[in-house]
C-alpha cells in the first residue's frame, strides 16, 4: 500500500509499505480521512521533542487524527466490527501499569502513540492497524470529515470542561488555530461569552467568520474581566500573559505548547486564587465530542480548509496552502485522492 513517509527533517516520500495485518487484539482500518496537525508539522521540521528524547526516530509514518472503516479484525476481536466506522484513541496505555488501572491510559509510561512514538504507523496511509480496545464508533452523522476532527475535538472540548466557563461566565482564548478554534466552539456551546486573542488579520478574520464577533491581538485586548483563559498557543510569553488576564478565583488552562520554556510567578498564581488546568490527549474527551458533533451542537466543518492526497502532504507540513484551499487551519488528507 501506499504510505507517507518521513525520513528525516525535511525529507520525505510516498512510499509503497507492506499492507498491515490484524494481530491478535487489533483491527486494519481502511483510512478515509486523516488531519495533519502542528505535531505533524515538528516532526517535519525535526524539532519534536520526542525526536530527542528517544521516544520517535526516523523513518516514520506520521498521522493521529484519522477515520476509516474496518475491513480486518484480528483474533479475539468482536466480529462485529467489521465495516464499522470509526475512530480510534492517539493514546494506548499498557494497561497493567497504576495510572492504566485507575482509568488514565493517555499518561502511561509505556504507552504507544499512534503516528507519533515509535511502534505505531500513523494514518497517512492507505490502512491502519491499530487494537479494537482504542476504537470509537462513529454514528452516521459523523461523517468522515468529522470523524477525522474527534481527535482534535476531544482536546478542545477537554480545555473547554476545565475551563468551567457557561452562561454569564467571559472566557478569553489565546490561540485561533485549529484547537483554539475548536475550544472556543465547545466554550461557546455551553453558554460562554468567548474573546479570542490572535496575530493576523486574516486568522481572526476566519474566527469572525464563524461567529466570534470579539477577536483581538495581544496590543488591543480590552481590560475585562475573564473569568477563565485558555491558552492554545504556542508563544512562550502567552502563559504568563493568561494568568495576568483571568479574574481571582478564575481558571487557568494551558493546552497549547511553545517551543522553549515558559514561565509563570506562582506568587500571581496563589494571591489569585486561580486554579490551573494542564491538558494532554483527547482520550477522555472522545465520546463526548463525537456525541457533540452528531447532535450538531458544535459543527467544525468550517475549519478544514482542504482535502489532499498522500502526495500533496510534504508541500503542505513544508507550510504550503494547497491550490483552492478555504480560510481554515485545517488540512485533510484523503489516500484515495490522486
Amino acid at each position: 500500500m501506499r504510505a507517507f513517509v518521513l525520513t528525516g527533517p525535511g525529507e520525505h516520500a510516498v512510499q509503497e509499505v507492506p499492507v498491515p495485518v490484524a494481530d491478535p487484539g487489533e483491527v486494519v482500518v481502511d483510512v478515509e480521512r486523516a488531519g495533519v496537525c502542528g505535531t505533524d508539522v515538528e516532526f517535519f521540521t525535526g524539532e519534536m521533542a520526542y525526536l530527542h528524547e528517544g521516544h520517535s526516530s526516523y523513518p516514520m509514518r506520521p498521522g493521529h487524527e484519522w477515520a476509516g472503516r474496518v475491513t480486518e479484525v484480528g483474533d479475539g476481536v468482536d466480529p462485529s466490527w467489521l465495516g464499522r466506522r470509526v475512530m480510534g484513541d492517539t493514546m494506548i496505555g499498557d494497561g497493567t501499569c497504576r495510572r492504566c488501572l485507575r482509568g488514565r491510559p493517555h499518561v502511561c509510561e509505556r504507552r504507544q502513540e499512534v503516528g507519533i512514538r515509535d511502534g505505531r504507523p500513523g494514518a497517512l496511509a492507505e490502512r491502519l492497524a491499530v487494537p479494537a480496545s482504542s476504537l470509537h464508533a462513529l454514528p452516521d452523522a459523523v461523517d468522515p470529515v468529522l470523524g477525522a476532527l474527534v481527535e482534535p475535538g476531544g482536546n478542545a472540548l477537554r480545555a473547554a470542561r476545565a475551563a468551567g466557563a457557561g452562561p454569564g461566565d467571559r472566557a478569553l482564548v489565546l490561540g485561533p488555530g485549529t484547537i483554539g478554534l475548536l475550544t472556543a466552539l465547545f466554550l461557546r456551546a455551553a453558554g460562554a461569552e468567548v474573546h479570542l486573542m490572535g496575530v493576523t488579520p486574516d486568522s481572526l478574520a476566519f474566527a469572525r467568520s464563524l461567529g466570534f464577533e470579539h477577536t483581538w491581538t495581544e496590543h488591543d485586548l480590552p481590560d475585562l474581566p475573564f473569568d477563565a483563559v485558555v491558552d492554545a498557543s504556542n508563544a512562550p510569553h502567552l502563559p504568563a500573559l493568561a494568568l495576568d488576564a483571568v479574574e481571582p478565583a478564575g481558571r487557568l488552562v494551558y493546552i497549547g505548547l511553545a517551543g522553549t520554556p515558559s514561565a509563570v510567578d506562582t506568587r500571581t498564581l496563589a494571591l489569585k486564587d486561580v486554579t490551573a488546568v494542564g491538558v494532554l490527549s483527547a482520550s477522555p474527551g472522545l465520546a463526548a465530542t463525537i456525541e457533540a458533533y452528531a447532535t450538531g451542537a458544535v459543527d467544525p466543518r468550517p475549519l478544514v480548509a482542504a482535502a489532499v492526497g498522500l502526495d500533496q502532504v510534504g508541500a503542505v507540513l513544508a507550510g504550503r496552502r494547497p491550490a483552492g484551499a478555504g480560510p481554515g487551519p485545517k488540512v485533510h488528507v484523503d489516500p484515495r485522492l490522486p
